[in-house]
């Protein structure tokens, strides 16, 4: 079942959020890097879970997704479960051109953001909607994603995803935490007091530890809980159990659909097969 056909249904939507291998990596490296993630992609897929591919994520550039995944997924993994992520961070002639290659491709689903202004190259249009409504142009049978950031006023991010101009059929959102409910509360209930239709994974992180170099690295990107976190590996929880506790949260909330990061790619189908049997 498609990612179109899942949100028709009002059914429930699990996925991964993988990231490509970066760029600088030497010939040898890149290729073990890519096996690894044909592997996992082929797994989630069969496991009939989404599977998201950043574009450039926390600043650092990935290799072209649609380039490899098209050369070597091969015919039994469903296109339809795969959704490659797009940055305003390159050529508007590359966006449009990845957007035309996606859809060649067999992909369904396209999630297009503005990316972080404060590394990497410059944005080549303002905001990501703006990607989006020239995607939708060329081509519009392509389910397009958006993003919102529940830390951010809720009024605010709702009212973007209500513009006309929004050009989104579903969204993402930054990573949210259980230690950390009350913007998600917010964000959940002006989406329902304003009548926001579209439907929303919620990010999940999977913190692999209360490393405090790696929760300041990752702070520099997302609202890290660093301190409640320590806590919570400090009194013996598992990374699986914080990340089973965000998802609960969530989910008391009223949120129905989820992404989780930083999943280990040689582990990411048993890892989250793991996760959401405890959920």
């Amino acid at each position: 079942m498609s990612l179109r056909e899942s949100f028709a249904r009002d059914q429930s939507v699990i996925a991964a959020e993988l990231r490509p291998p970066r760029a600088e990596l030497d010939a040898a490296a890149g290729m073990d890097a890519w096996i690894d993630t044909y592997h996992a992609v082929r797994r989630l897929a069969r496991d009939e879970t989404f599977v998201f591919l950043t574009d450039s994520a926390v600043g650092q550039r990935e290799e072209d997704s649609l380039r490899h995944l098209g050369a070597n997924l091969g015919a039994q993994t469903p296109r339809d479960r795969v959704a490659p992520f797009l940055t305003t961070k390159h050529t508007l002639a590359h966006c449009l051109t990845y957007a035309d290659r996606a859809k060649e491709l067999g992909f369904e689903a396209l999630v297009v953001l503005g990316g972080d202004r404060h590394v990497g190259p410059p944005r080549c249009v303002e905001h990501g909607w703006e990607l989006r409504a020239l995607i939708r142009e060329r081509q519009p049978d392509l389910l397009l994603g958006g993003w919102a950031n529940p830390a951010q006023q809720a009024e605010q991010q709702v009212e973007y995803l209500l513009a006309p101009d929004a050009t989104a059929d579903f969204f993402l959102t930054q990573i949210v935490s259980h230690h950390t409910p009350e913007p998600v509360a917010s964000f959940l209930e002006a989406s329902r007091r304003r009548n926001l239709s579209i439907p929303g994974l919620f990010g999940v992180f999977y913190y692999r530890s209360a490393n405090p170099r790696t929760l300041a690295a990752l702070g520099r990107f997302l609202d890290v809980p660093a301190e409640a976190l320590t806590r919570e590996f400090e009194a013996g929880a598992t990374a699986e159990e914080v990340c089973v506790r965000t998802i609960r949260a969530l989910r008391d909330l009223g949120a129905r659909h989820f992404y989780v990061s930083n999943l280990p790619v040689g582990h990411a189908a048993q890892t989250l097969s793991a996760i959401m049997g405890r959920t």
